[in-house]
């Protein structure tokens, strides 16, 4: 686990590696969360998202020895969104846990992902609930935490096909979902 090499073929339209740019597109369109921000934490968030869109984009039209920073600035950024997700649902986080993550971020953005995530998904179960609305989102939103499995053995078995396209599509259901939370 972690940040390595990453053996895997790259290039912009190199095969199975072209069609994951499909599910990073919606992150780069001129602020697709327009009528979701409300306040500077949800601006924050949506501009992470296009910062992701950008980061995981460079990443996988990478090569050579650059492509392990790049995936690094990827998880960072994933971890970003995470952060400012979790604070534009959440004004009352604590301010500690804020720093203190924004401060691991560049050392630990998978640990930084996974309690923002967890701070998320918390969130929008005690909303869906409560709102009958967020109900149907939030049963869609739940075949999305399969990315996080899907993820995880994407970084164990890197050369199984088709395996880190499926997480970056339950990883674009997931946000999208999300997005609910915020309306």
């Amino acid at each position: 686990m972690g940040i390595h090499e990453d053996s895997r073929p790259s290039g912009a339209l190199g095969g199975l590696y072209g069609e994951i740019m499909a599910t990073e597109t919606p992150m780069l369109e001129a602020h697709p969360l327009q009528p979701l921000i409300k306040n500077l934490n949800t601006a924050l968030y949506a501009n992470s998202l296009i910062g992701v869109g950008i980061a995981s984009s460079l990443y996988h039209t990478s090569q050579g020895e650059i492509r392990k920073y790049l995936r690094w600035a990827d998880y960072t950024m994933i971890a970003t969104s995470t952060l400012c997700l979790s604070r534009a649902l959440r004004d009352e986080n604590p301010k500690f846990l804020m720093a203190a993550s924004t401060l691991l971020l560049p050392f630990q953005p998978l640990m930084v992902s996974a309690v923002h995530t967890g701070i998320m998904e918390v969130s929008f179960a005690k909303r869906a609930s409560i709102d009958p609305e967020l109900k149907m989102a939030h049963n869609l939103h739940k075949m999305s935490l399969l990315g996080g499995a899907l993820f995880i053995a994407d970084d164990v078995f890197p050369q199984t096909s088709y395996l880190h396209a499926a997480w970056h599509l339950a990883a674009a259901l997931g946000v999208g979902t999300c997005n609910k939370l915020l309306e």
